[in-house]
């Protein structure tokens, strides 16, 4: 691989540093989604933008890859969305030169609710309620890629696929799943990355800097129900690409509880959802997946 800069079809120039692990994994993902988009025949890509760090670094994939007028981006605030996650997520559209359309969900929830109302014994609570925001969101760009004929991207990443915090039919839906297998912890240091190459800085940085946070009820952290992803991601690896029990992990020097937090069956649950997310850039692909053929004859989309 050369070190000087390298054009990618309708994208921007970017420097190659084929000595940083870094800029080789961006440049894999990049790789594989602009060969899946292309060679299943689209001509565009429709994601969900929101302000938080993995929409982000996938809108960046995206644009970098296939160019900006290659990519619409739908920010869905709701009720529970920060004024500076809607601004991030703006910001981001503005720096990458994409589209973002903004379509408010909260009448759609409130509609769901007078709807389940009776049988729901006065309408969706708690997980019902969160899981509700999202199959809203995935129905809305399902919408958009039907109107339009892009292929949605999922935005959810390999730590939150790992232990199910993520939703079927909702987050996860998607022809293709660019940062599937990318760990939480890993999609910060590619952005960080990125914002660092000539052109200047594509992902806000209050998006890199606040606290992670699905933003589906009033001041939700994704530390409420998961361990720091400085602590989770190093488990799932041991868990899932070494194959390592609960008790080998204690002995590498991790808490016992924090161990049983990411326990596998927690994971094994997670594995039947994973099944129904797009591939992911084989690249980063672990070994004992099954492997997806980066292109096949277009047939009808869903």
């Amino acid at each position: 691989m050369n070190a000087g800069p390298r054009r990618l079809e309708g994208a921007r120039i970017v420097d190659r540093h084929p000595d940083n692990e870094a800029d080789l994994l961006l440049h894999a993902l990049q790789t594989g989604l602009r060969d899946y988009v292309r060679k299943n025949g689209f001509d565009q890509v429709v994601l969900g933008l929101s302000g938080g760090i993995d929409s982000a670094l996938t809108a960046t994939l995206a644009a970098d890859s296939l160019g900006a007028e290659s990519v619409r981006a739908l920010a869905m605030p709701s009720e529970y969305s920060s004024a500076e996650s809607l601004e991030d997520a703006a910001d981001c559209a503005e720096r990458l030169g994409v589209r973002m359309d903004t379509i408010a969900i909260t009448p759609i929830l409130n509609g769901y609710g007078l709807a389940l109302g009776e049988a729901l014994a006065g309408g969706p609570h708690g997980v019902t309620q969160e899981n509700l925001q999202a199959r809203i969101r995935g129905t809305l760009l399902m919408a958009l890629s039907n109107e339009c004929g892009g292929m949605v991207l999922a935005t959810g990443n390999k730590s939150e696929y790992a232990v199910g915090y993520s939703t079927l039919y909702g987050d996860m839906a998607g022809g293709f799943a660019p940062i599937k297998d990318v760990p939480k912890t890993l999609v910060y240091e590619l952005a960080a990355w990125r914002n660092n190459q000539p052109g200047g800085p594509a992902i806000p940085e209050r998006t890199i800097t606040k606290p992670p946070s699905a933003e589906l009820r009033p001041d939700q952290k994704d530390t409420d129900s998961l361990p720091p992803y400085e602590e989770l991601d190093p488990i799932i690896e041991l868990y899932v690409e070494d194959d390592l029990g609960p008790d080998e992990i204690v002995t590498r020097g991790h808490p016992r509880a924090t161990v049983e937090r990411v326990r596998p069956a927690r994971m094994a649950v997670s594995l039947a959802d994973r099944m129904s997310i797009g591939p992911a850039p084989p690249a980063l692909v672990p070994c004992r997946r099954r492997r997806h053929h980066a292109g096949r004859t277009p047939g009808r989309r869903a």
